[in-house]
């Protein structure tokens, strides 16, 4: 009887993902394999971010760079790491390792403090493995002209959301002398970027008093406090008020977290976001532009396109799309694995 190699992986029976493949070929999993495909990842983006006007970007996305469960961010001199996977969370030691050889940074920073770890039987932590690093250490990194503080410690995922940066820069042509209303502002990227093209005012919402103080330092690092001010509250309630009070804007952007964590929550998930474009579409100029983004891969697109038609319909608005977008070009999406593919970014004009 011949065999034929069908995939070579890691196998964890307690996981909802019981083996997840590191190669098709015949060959060893070693120092050499992981140098090889950190490598690749590294010369790919070095070669799609040549011409970007930034110096953060994501160095290894997980299957789609032949690392599955592996996340690596660079925000400047600083790398951070999730291994998300028991497979991968095995040869930590040696990807540091070679991320260090490779790329030379400061520091390398643990964020291996993920829930979704808990699903694969690992411990949560966080901290330094390369490098030392100080809670007050400041680390400002550089996308599209804009200087932006990240918190790697305590900020969202790694600390900053790079699948968003292109979709940042090509709101542009939407703001100028644009009242701007940028809802789950987060860290203030899209705010600032929006002021930053021109616009004449901006309002930047978010649950999350640290997220909205961050905000507020980000403003004032790049000299765009007078025109941007930021709001802690529940970004329901703050567009339901708004409509009340009959508050108009000239672009709303909605970005928010994923609400469909699961196949599960998806029903759930397409009443919070068909909520969402409806208000915001309630209170858009006419002639406005809508920008709506969903980072659930469980919200495949043609729903989601749905649900804000929906949400025109019932709004009393007409909408029309004038751009699809995705994540950015460092994310790469593997065909044949769906999950690679989870970002949707609709640029839509309301009248």
């Amino acid at each position: 009887m011949t065999h034929r190699v069908v995939g070579r992986g890691y196998y964890n029976p307690a996981s909802m993902i019981t083996v997840r493949i590191l190669t098709r070929h015949r060959e060893g999993i070693d120092e050499e394999f992981f140098r090889r495909r950190i490598q690749a990842a590294w010369r790919f983006r070095k070669e799609v971010m040549r011409n970007a006007d930034s110096n953060a970007f994501r160095v290894v996305f997980g299957e789609s760079d032949g690392l599955p469960g592996l996340i690596v961010d660079k925000f400047a001199d600083y790398l951070v790491i999730q291994t998300l996977a028991l497979g991968i969370d095995r040869y930590k030691d040696t990807i540091v390792e070679l991320l260090d050889e490779l790329i030379k940074p400061k520091v390398i920073y643990e964020r291996n403090d993920a829930a979704v770890r808990s699903l694969e039987g690992l411990d949560l932590r966080k901290g330094a493995l390369k490098g030392d690093f100080f809670a007050d250490e400041p680390i400002i990194i550089n996308e599209n002209g804009i200087r932006l503080m990240v918190d790697i410690i305590n900020g969202q995922k790694t600390g900053y959301f790079l699948d968003q940066r292109e979709n940042r820069a090509a709101i542009k042509d939407y703001v100028k002398n644009a009242r701007v209303l940028d809802c789950f502002c987060y860290s203030g990227s899209f705010s600032l970027h929006a002021a930053r093209y021109g616009a004449k005012e901006v309002i930047g919402i978010d649950a999350s008093r640290d997220a909205v103080e961050l905000a507020a330092q980000n403003a004032a690092l790049n000299g765009l406090e007078g025109c941007c001010s930021f709001l802690e509250g529940n970004v329901f309630d703050e567009l339901r008020a708004l409509d009340r009070a009959r508050e108009f804007f000239d672009v709303v952007i909605l970005d928010p977290p994923a609400f469909a964590k699961s196949k599960a929550a998806l029903e759930g998930a397409v009443r919070g976001y068909k909520e969402i474009n409806l208000r915001a579409m309630r209170i858009l100029r006419e002639g406005g532009f809508l920008i709506t983004c969903s980072c659930s891969y469980h919200m495949p697109q043609t729903l989601f396109m749905k649900l804000v038609q929906e949400a025109a319909q019932d709004a009393g608005r007409v909408a029309r799309v004038v751009e699809i977008r995705g994540q950015a070009k460092d994310h790469p999406i593997l065909l044949g694995y769906d999950e690679s593919r989870y970002l949707k970014c609709l640029i839509i004009q309301v009248t």
